[in-house]
């Protein structure tokens, strides 16, 4: 099995940003706890961070190529945004799970949209860093 995980725009800012929301660990952190738990779950794991639109869409459409078994997403603030990130999803035949470090339905309204959701095969906010593991385990049962 192979995955895909997404981050998109400010995340490689994690542990320096609004620790309140994000928490303390970051992105290099984030990533090196995820190998670990894929290794040990058989999952072969490939970690991408952008600040850019277009380069989220490319590997987006780059899984649907590569055939992977799923992509772990948190785009970010083009999760409210991003119509053309929801269609590169709709364009793939590869499952999506979008996750939030933070309960974006408790936050700032314009957060509680997500043009990504009606795409993806599910939706995991607000348990910090866990979303990712909790998505992994998701993809598995799939």
């Amino acid at each position: 099995m192979r995955v895909l995980v997404l981050n998109g725009p400010n995340l490689n800012r994690l542990g320096k940003r609004e620790k309140e929301a994000y928490g303390t660990f970051t992105l290099e952190e984030l990533e090196q706890d995820l190998v670990e738990f894929s290794y040990h779950h058989g999952i072969e794991l490939i970690c991408r961070q952008s600040n850019h639109e277009g380069e989220l869409i490319d590997w987006i459409h780059g899984a649907g190529d590569d055939a992977l078994s799923g992509i772990v997403l948190n785009a970010g603030a083009y999760t409210h945004t991003s119509i053309a990130i929801r269609d590169a999803i709709a364009a793939i035949d590869v499952p999506v799970i979008e996750v939030h470090i933070s309960n974006v339905h408790k936050r700032e309204t314009f957060r509680h949209h997500s043009f990504i959701a009606p795409v993806s095969a599910g939706q995991i906010v607000g348990f910090g860093q866990n979303v990712y593991k909790l998505a992994l385990h998701a993809l598995l049962l799939q």
